[in-house]
């Protein structure tokens, strides 16, 4: 039997004239097609291997079971086939997994989606330690000022000027396990670094300044290494930078990427990890259009500049020093999923120029990875610590990559998102995106990942794995037209959709909001800032969804509404494909009848951000209206995205109950599974996909044009 517990929050903010009620929850997706019941006890089962798929024997596995408000922890041993059994009951849990003579791993899970992988932990896979081998860990773009002191609309700050230090620690403390597993961990330190804002800035829209509590922080989440090529490193000039490099070198973190000539700005930071020579160089991409630029000259400091000339003649001078060399690049666009023209080129010249390895940023969003004359590329890394408010810069990745005298070894992508700006290990649904879409942008480059526990893992052998098709059946319910396909595995592709219907047709989409299982809402000890609520009074009904033994989720959000309320989408989606077909999806259980107006609402191409917020008129998608059956109903509206004069649009549903008799009472509504779906495709009757577009290999969920009267058989492999 599921307990039941009920959690209200509330806080206000004002994004009109007037101030609302908003809080920052995550919903689970939809329907889900192919889920089971949370049970509350489960016994899961696991194997640790080395990477000869040897089992491994005495391993040892600590339990760190986290609960919404203390954790606990035990520890279980392999047995000679490497094989452990562990009994869970809380929703999440993270694993350690120490074996003598290897690396150490740490792989979190919510509860619920090892119940979906039939109460079983996918392989896990241990590297060994051995002389000359070397492991390396690297995030992506670190800030941590702006929105962490200042947030918008009233939300909750997360530094505090008598608390710095801590609350800067919390930001991190969820990597903390995962970086200090490293010889040595790195991140691109996207922004400069001064007790309070410098007095000049350069001249930019955008400038970034952290306290040095930032610094102290990475050091004790155990990074070790810095790179400062990047376009916010002279954000403040001189001053800026000057402060940046005092305080680096008052920290334990080494760095490089920038100085006060360009000669300084391209020496290498030298270090010997487990008795392996490295030096790490880092660069960005261009030079800045102002009349004082980015890049380090010779008369003034800046971020070392990446030119393809720089690049080869500074890897090269490490190189014929016999020093193992990392490139770290700053470059390409923001928000797109395939590096340019400019930065393929230059990394790949690193690596002819005899680089081992060539990390990339700038987009904020994650990129695909390459074996490259068998040495690796990541095109980019993402956001590590940042607060960007959309959905698609928060599902990122930490990279672990083994050396052995310089020479590939091996890697393994750590999912994370990006939860209230703080980074958590992505569980459920965004493991399954994060690790989507770097398996299918990897593939496109002939570099295939495999799993190990929650990860992925690209090997030197690079083997495309041959995968057993099997096949999913979508029982039809008799109304409802959309189901998920997040429950197979995210290594694995929809190959086929066989139809008996003549008149069925299908699409296949992808969710465009970061659809967390609703029960992790306060997982990692924060919270996502994703979702607005205005209603008399609201409440999480933990565990309350449940039907038949059947869960789409585990959670559900109930509103108290008088006259009339609004759920929907706090922020603007700024990175949409214009002109697609969208549908808005949502489950409402009410006793009383409602009627629901969504709504779509943008911001013009050079609108002001809080001027769109309270000014830019609200487009009805469609009003409908919702019987009070007491009963869960599925709602859809369907509308196209803006296709020119936007920047951005979010989605939003008013709530208003329906008069009944003469005395007004308040209407009690619960929503569940809220989903902004994009189609990848046309309606087609075709088996397999025609996989004309890339997001149709990032498929979630796929819709008919009615619903099925007759089992539909979804095919992968």
């Amino acid at each position: 039997m599921l307990t039941i517990t009920t959690i209200a929050l509330s806080i206000h903010m004002s994004i009109t004239s007037t101030h609302i009620k908003i809080t920052w929850l995550i919903f689970s997706l939809f329907i889900a097609l192919f889920s089971l019941p949370v049970r509350s006890d489960t016994t899961v089962q696991g194997q640790v291997l080395d990477d000869a798929s040897r089992p491994i024997k005495g391993a040892v596995v600590e339990v760190l079971v986290i609960g919404l408000t203390k954790s606990s922890s035990r520890s279980v041993t392999t047995d000679a086939d490497g094989r452990f059994t562990i009994k869970l009951s809380e929703s999440l849990v993270q694993l350690t997994f120490d074996a003598q003579g290897f690396y150490s791993s740490v792989h979190s899970f919510s509860l619920s989606e090892l119940q979906q992988n039939s109460d079983s932990i996918p392989a896990i896979i241990l590297t060994e330690k051995k002389a000359g081998r070397v492991m390396l860990a690297f995030g992506g773009d670190v800030m941590m000022g702006r929105r962490f002191f200042k947030p918008y609309f009233d939300d909750a700050e997360l530094l505090h000027d008598e608390s710095l230090l801590d609350d800067s620690r919390q930001v991190v403390a969820q990597m903390k396990p995962y970086m200090s597993l490293a010889d040595l961990a790195a991140v691109n330190l996207e922004t400069q670094i001064a007790n309070e804002t410098p007095k000049k800035k350069a001249k930019k829209s955008v400038v970034f300044f952290s306290q040095p509590a930032l610094l102290s922080a990475l050091t004790w989440a155990g990074i070790d290494y810095v790179t400062l090529g990047n376009n916010h490193t002279y954000d403040y000039l001189e001053s800026g930078l000057d402060s940046t490099l005092k305080h680096l070198l008052q920290s334990q973190l080494g760095y490089s990427g920038a100085g006060k000539t360009s000669n300084d700005a391209l020496k290498a930071h030298r270090e010997t990890i487990n008795g392996q020579p490295f030096s790490m160089l880092g660069y960005v991409g261009w030079e800045g259009g102002a009349k004082v630029g980015q890049a380090a000259t010779a008369d003034h400091g800046g971020a070392a500049y990446g030119s393809l000339e720089n690049i080869v003649s500074t890897v090269m001078r490490e190189t014929k020093a016999s020093r193992h060399t990392v490139v770290q690049y700053h470059g390409s666009l923001e928000y797109k999923n395939e590096p340019t023209g400019v930065t393929e080129q230059r990394l790949k010249s690193a690596i002819d120029a005899g680089a081992s390895l060539a990390i990339a940023h700038h987009p904020h969003v994650a990129q695909g990875l390459e074996l490259y004359q068998n040495r690796l590329i990541a095109y980019s890394m993402g956001n590590f610590i940042f607060d960007q408010n959309f959905n698609s810069t928060q599902l990122s990745f930490i990279l672990y990559v083994w050396l052995d005298e310089g020479q590939f070894h091996r890697a393994e992508m750590v999912p994370i998102y990006l939860k209230g700006y703080k980074p958590t290990p992505a569980v459920g649904l965004q493991r399954h995106y994060v690790m989507k879409r770097l398996s299918e942008l990897s593939a496109k480059r002939n570099t295939y990942v495999s799993a190990s526990g929650g990860h992925g893992v690209i090997e030197s052998d690079n083997k495309k794995t041959l995968k057993s098709k099997y096949s999913k059946t979508v029982k039809p319910s008799g109304k409802d037209e959309l189901f998920s396909l997040a429950s197979s595995h995210w290594g694995d592709r929809l190959t086929g959709v066989v139809m008996k219907d003549e008149q069925l047709q299908y699409r296949i989409g992808v969710n465009l909001i970061n659809g967390s299982d609703f029960e992790h809402y306060a997982d990692f000890d924060t919270r996502d800032r994703t979702w607005l609520i205005d209603a008399k009074s609201h409440r999480l009904n933990l565990g309350e969804s449940q039907k038949k033994n059947e869960l789409s989720s585990n959670t559900s959000l109930e509103l108290t509404v008088d006259n009339r309320a609004w759920l929907g989408m706090k922020h603007f989606r700024r990175v949409y494909n214009a002109s697609s077909p969208m549908t808005v999806q949502t489950r409402v259980n009410t006793v009383k009848p409602v009627t629901l107006n969504f709504y779509w609402q943008g911001r013009k191409t050079r609108q002001k951000l809080f001027d769109a917020f309270e000014n830019s008129e609200k487009q009805l998608i469609q009003s409908i209206n919702v019987s009070g059956k007491g009963d869960w109903q599925t709602i859809t509206a369907d509308f196209n995205s803006p296709r020119i004069g936007y920047k951005s649009y979010r989605v939003l549903v008013e709530i208003i109950p329906k008069a009944q008799g003469h005395q007004a009472q308040d209407s009690i509504i619960a929503f569940d599974d809220f989903s902004l779906i994009e189609w990848q495709s046309a309606y087609s009757r075709n088996t397999e996909p025609n996989g004309f577009h890339f997001g149709e290999t990032q498929a979630s969920v796929i819709g008919f044009n009615k619903a099925p009267s007759e089992p539909v058989v979804v095919q992968f492999n």
